[in-house]
């Protein structure tokens, strides 16, 4: 069975990229969240990390030639921007710290 034909792996993937589009959408109201709302986003958005990083991940460890395809794919986008996974990893989790320390410095 190809990695692609799991329904553990089409569901996993459908409910990460809902989960992902929901967050996006309820992000661009961030200005408005009071501290808290605002501490529960960046929370919400570490875990939903988290979660991209471990299906990635299943993508690379797979020999499934469509994961794979699929890795390169990604790969291959991000380096028109210049980055690789791993620096868009590294780059969303600074966007976080940077996140948390301005709320730090909120009264």
């Amino acid at each position: 069975m190809g990695f692609f034909d799991s329904e553990i792996v089409q569901q996993e993937a459908k409910q990460l990229f809902e989960d992902y589009q929901a967050l996006i959408k309820l992000g661009s109201k961030y200005g408005k969240f009071d501290r808290e709302g605002k501490k529960l986003f960046i929370e919400q958005m570490e875990a939903m990390m988290e979660r991209y990083r471990i299906f990635m991940k299943r993508f690379e460890l797979s020999e499934d030639f469509l994961a794979q395809m699929t890795i390169q794919q990604l790969k291959t986008q991000l380096s028109q921007f210049g980055i690789t996974p791993q620096q868009m990893f590294e780059q969303m989790q600074l966007t976080l710290e940077r996140m948390k320390a301005e709320l730090e410095k909120q009264p």
